[in-house]
């Protein structure tokens, strides 16, 4: 027989939780029962592959310790892992005994969290071990406490090696009518490799950054497909028109506030790039919208009578500014 104890406490030296399942596996190791046990706060990076070490066992005691509310965080991290990535087909056949040890209000409530969520999986739940402990060494020490421990791992023992039936429960009818997840139907081998994948920080690493490329990618081509033909035309028409000027050099950021784009101009002599980006050092730093531009490239107003107009705002070289209208003459539509 095999029992596994899947400890969710800190692992501090006055936790009674510990003395408890210390004593429980001491009545197991004289029954000839292999106990292994799983501190789940040493386990913290690998609590996902954990649903993997139920397949070999034939009962397991949940134990935690309620510092302040509730079962702790490592033990709802291990039971959803349970419902994502267990073998539902081995919980439904696997026997679990709560413990659950208070040093503060909730040691019921932590029990029945527990119980709830092993049924809600669909295992099979036992009577448990709940305590307030005010003392530590008051509990340890008295020997009534301590019997009662024996017995109940005693009893345990016997329920999972004679396979005792239990009595149905409204978990299961809410599990198999409600409780359903909206994943993809994994075989257990699946859902165990994937826990693996989960567990390894480098490979969900590499996936987010591989998910955040992926989605850049189709946000530009998005971007590029969705863009309407008048924003296609203004690089159009900006290389039509061009008429170089010998030895001029500038850079122009024009910023379209209506469509939040920035049409980028750059101008090397007989070289002209044009594209849609950022230049924070641009020569002229211009600020206009759609409309203006769209009037520019069809010849009903100049850059510099749009600046002097007001309908275009420009901060930088004003020379450069003004050489916008020799560098780029269009024909009036």
């Amino acid at each position: 027989m095999n029992i596994n104890i899947y400890y969710g406490g800190r692992g501090l030296i006055e936790d009674p939780t510990i003395y408890v399942i210390n004593r429980l596996t001491t009545v197991f190791n004289e029954l000839r029962v292999n106990v292994t046990r799983y501190n789940l706060y040493e386990e913290k990076d690998t609590i996902a592959m954990l649903p993997k070490t139920l397949k070999d066992a034939d009962g397991i005691i949940l134990a935690t310790t309620v510092e302040w509310l509730g079962i702790g965080g490592y033990m709802q991290q291990f039971l959803d892992a349970c419902w994502l990535y267990g073998d539902k087909e081995k919980i439904e056949k696997l026997y679990m005994l709560p413990v659950v040890m208070a040093t503060s209000y909730g040691e019921r409530e932590a029990e029945l969290t527990l119980i709830k969520s092993w049924e809600m999986l669909g295992g099979i739940s036992c009577s448990g071990l709940c305590a307030y402990v005010d003392n530590y060494l008051d509990f340890e020490t008295n020997s009534d406490y301590g019997n009662i421990i024996e017995k109940q791992g005693e009893n345990f023992y016997r329920i999972i090696n004679q396979k005792m039936k239990v009595m149905p429960t409204s978990n299961i009818a809410i599990k198999q009518s409600i409780l359903k997840t909206n994943t993809i139907e994994l075989t257990p081998q699946e859902s165990e490799q994937l826990s693996v994948y989960v567990s390894d920080e480098t490979y969900v690493k590499k996936q987010k950054e591989d998910i955040e490329e992926l989605t850049q990618l189709f946000k530009n081509m998005l971007d590029s497909n969705g863009q309407d033909n008048e924003t296609q035309e203004f690089i159009k028409n900006l290389r039509d028109n061009f008429h170089p000027l010998e030895d001029f050099k500038a850079s122009y950021s024009i910023t379209l506030t209506d469509v939040k784009k920035t049409l980028v101009v750059e101008i090397d002599g007989k070289n002209l790039k044009c594209y849609y980006g950022e230049k924070p050092d641009a020569d002229v730093i211009a600020k206009t919208n759609r409309d203006v531009i769209n009037k520019l490239i069809l010849g009903r107003i100049t850059f510099q009578g749009a600046f002097m107009s007001g309908v275009l705002s420009a901060k930088g070289n004003f020379k450069i500014l003004r050489t916008f209208d020799q560098v780029f003459q269009f024909n009036i539509l």
